[in-house]
């Protein structure tokens, strides 16, 4: 479903992924993690298209995007659920969620299955997005991105400022979709939550894969070489 290549990307003069390279199978899910500050933001807007400067290859469904503008990436199936939620804060929960909604047939998503999916936004959908809690403000961007009606999912931090309780929440949700066959790539500083999810594992360090392997082989001695702060 989607393959990153030799991935180079730059903000300005700064060189931020090194020849990178990923995959994720359809129907599967693949955690990215490392450090604040590694790159892990920097490959999903790579693949969204949202840095300027970038070279390699990014196929979605066997579609090169590299080159493509990020509203034609999402046309191509790609729906992204924003680090921060960067919901809007002036719209109706419903309007928010209009915003994105792309139509394709009866069996897409659909403002109803995104209500049965989240009741309380239903019950919410007349109240401003800025006055939700930060987890209702998270299921409302996920809603939104699901309403693109993508092929692939990019989920940048989901469960980053939320209670434990909420945290418990969005991880049922994402594990609904991936019951449901959606295909999605997932950066997330929960490691326990990112390892019982995610059927493979890429850990990413100055912008570059220093380790890749299946979630279960993502152990305590690969946190400690990969993941632990050098004194």
């Amino acid at each position: 479903m989607l393959r990153v290549q030799g991935l180079n990307a730059y903000y300005g003069e700064s060189h931020i992924l090194h020849d990178l390279s990923l995959e994720v199978e359809k129907g599967k899910v693949a955690a990215l993690l490392g450090r604040n500050g590694m790159g892990k933001t920097t490959i999903i807007h790579s693949i969204m298209g949202l840095v300027p400067k970038r070279e390699g290859t990014i196929t979605v469904d066997g579609k090169n995007v590299i080159n493509r503008q990020s509203h034609h990436i999402s046309k191509a199936g790609v729906g992204l659920v924003p680090q921060g939620r960067r919901i809007f804060p002036n719209l109706t929960v419903k309007e928010n969620l209009l915003t994105t909604y792309v139509k394709i047939d009866k069996e897409g998503w659909t403002l109803e299955k995104i209500y049965q999916l989240f009741p309380r936004l239903k019950e919410r959908q007349h109240f401003m997005g800025g006055s939700l809690s930060g987890g209702e403000q998270q299921m409302l961007s996920i809603g939104r991105a699901l309403l693109t009606n993508p092929s692939l999912l990019l989920l940048d931090e989901p469960s980053e400022g939320l209670s434990p309780l909420m945290v418990e929440e969005v991880s049922k949700i994402i594990h609904q979709l991936k019951k449901e066959g959606l295909t999605m790539l997932l950066v997330e500083q929960n490691l326990a939550m990112a390892k019982e999810i995610a059927d493979y594992v890429y850990i990413v360090n100055k912008g570059q894969v220093t380790f890749e392997g299946p979630s279960d082989s993502f152990n305590e001695d690969v946190q400690q070489e990969h993941l632990a702060l050098s004194s």
